[in-house]
């Protein structure tokens, strides 16, 4: 039996990322045979498995998905499992010689009765016929093959996640740079949030003062000028971005795998405060600046789609 639980538990001993993607191919042989299994997967929002068993072997195909959804907990799988005859030029599928000896009777016979000709080439028609050939070999797995499939595809799956895991380790140095660099750029905006909130001021003052009223009550123009600044202020917008980078990583670093959706939706975050932040600017080079920060971010979101 495939103690699937007890083995997932191993691949979440390291605090790293798991990719989706990955391969394993494993092979082993007993007396005659070469059993051999591999298995792929990329990126997919749920675990979809496509496997391709051979019938000697369909008693197994139960145990065996349940052991492949179990391990890989998310993506997209194809496992196929073949099995082989080797060092040897025996075969288990022979010619039945009294069904094909029946089968001449009866078309001799028939040839007979309607007046035709008997075909010319007696094998070509007799070889097409019905349980002319037969098998030996039995339907179901012997317990020796049984367990070499078990562990060739104990095997193939610990190849895949090894697979994984050097994947997700590039993942994680991928994400880190990127993490840094939004937040390199956002300490950038600070040297401009002064002579942003200066230029505002000045650019709504020289427009008042076109305005052609007579009586202005300057108080309450102030009060709205304040009001105005500060529903343009970042500050917020900057804390809250700076706690979803913090948050980013330390989901990355997390000691379980698993992480991918979450990543995800601390990404959806992450655009919606910088998204703001671009909008309050009304600042060129603060503009810029979240221009660069869409694309780090951009990048992060197409990758994150291939964490486990």
């Amino acid at each position: 039996m495939l103690n699937f639980a007890e083995r997932t538990k191993n691949y979440a001993c390291k605090p790293m990322l798991m990719s989706m993607t990955g391969f394993g191919r494993s092979t082993v042989e007993l007396s005659g045979k070469k059993i051999t299994v591999e298995i792929k997967s990329l990126n997919s929002k749920q675990m979809d498995l496509n496997a391709r068993i051979p019938s000697v072997f369909r008693a197994k195909e139960i145990e065996m998905r349940a052991y492949v959804a179990s391990t890989l907990q998310r993506g997209k799988a194809d496992l196929n499992v073949s099995i082989e005859s080797v060092g040897t030029t025996d075969t288990s599928t022979h010619i039945n010689t009294g069904i094909l000896a029946s089968y001449k009777t009866q078309i001799e016979e028939a040839s007979a009765t309607l007046g035709i000709s008997a075909p010319t080439d007696w094998y070509s028609v007799l070889m097409r016929l019905p349980d002319v050939l037969k098998s030996d070999s039995s339907e179901e797995a012997s317990e020796a093959e049984s367990k070499a499939l078990t562990e060739a595809l104990r095997q193939a799956v610990d190849l895949l996640m090894a697979h994984r895991r050097t994947e997700g380790e590039k993942l994680e140095k991928f994400f880190a740079q990127r993490i840094e660099t939004i937040g390199a750029l956002l300490e950038r905006v600070a040297r401009f949030e002064s002579e942003r909130i200066e230029r505002i001021r000045m650019r709504l003052e020289e427009n008042i003062s076109k305005i052609p009223v007579a009586d202005l009550d300057k108080g309450r123009l102030e009060q709205e000028m304040i009001f105005y600044i500060e529903k343009l202020d970042v500050n917020e917008e900057k804390q809250r971005l700076t706690q979803h980078l913090n948050y980013f990583i330390e989901t990355m670093n997390a000691p379980e795998p698993g992480q991918g959706k979450k990543l995800g939706f601390i990404a959806q975050e992450m655009g919606r405060e910088i998204n703001t932040l671009g909008s309050k600017s009304n600042h060129a080079e603060m503009q810029k600046i979240v221009v660069l920060m869409k694309d780090q971010l951009e990048q992060i979101k197409e990758q994150v789609l291939n964490v486990m």
